[in-house]
């Protein structure tokens, strides 16, 4: 039997699994919440598509993510990386990835993870919208543009609204599945 999904996904196979596993479950965990927001600065002005065809190949390249190893990043390791094909090589992203792991790191200092301090916005639950279809959902909302700014201020790049809502979709912070989607409820 077939499920609704919500369309963005259907007929591709990456696509809908990521939608069926990933998509909108809420995270807490820092280091994956870390991990989306990487993703989702290289998507700026890319398909997630593009993205999540190149996922494993960004784990491998910037050590699984690890924050804490991607702060230590010199010159050598950023040359590195902008010589390999499976990633995007852009010169700025790359550079705003060691940038935020920084930022991430101070955040977690200030409030004891960048769970607490990201889901503050949103008081700790999901906000649940009615996206019939999934063209209607915004591209940002008053709460992507403060906690945009916020992140600005304290010196992330390339968090701007659009992509700070990208993640905050992705992360379960929003749950922008068409309300005819399986998942919808799920989540």
């Amino acid at each position: 039997m077939d499920r609704h999904k919500c369309g963005w996904c259907v007929g591709d196979d990456l696509y809908e699994a990521y939608h069926d596993q990933e998509w909108g479950v809420p995270v807490q965990d820092d280091a994956t919440l870390f991990e989306f927001l990487i993703l989702e600065t290289f998507q700026a002005g890319l398909s997630w598509i593009t993205i999540l065809r190149k996922r494993e190949n960004f784990r491998s390249a910037f050590d699984q993510f690890d924050y804490k190893k991607i702060a230590a990043y010199d010159a050598a390791k950023i040359e590195a990386l902008l010589q390999d094909k499976g990633i995007i090589r852009n010169k700025l992203k790359i550079r705003a990835t060691v940038t935020n792991a920084h930022a991430f790191m101070k955040v977690q200092e200030e409030f004891g993870s960048f769970s607490e301090y990201i889901w503050s916005f949103v008081d700790g639950k999901p906000i649940k919208n009615k996206v019939i279809h999934y063209k209607e959902a915004p591209a940002n909302t008053k709460i992507s543009d403060a906690l945009s700014n916020d992140l600005k201020k304290r010196g992330f790049k390339f968090v701007g609204s659009t992509v700070v809502y990208a993640h905050m979709q992705a992360t379960g912070m929003v749950n922008d599945h068409e309300v005819g989607c399986f998942r919808y409820n799920e989540v």
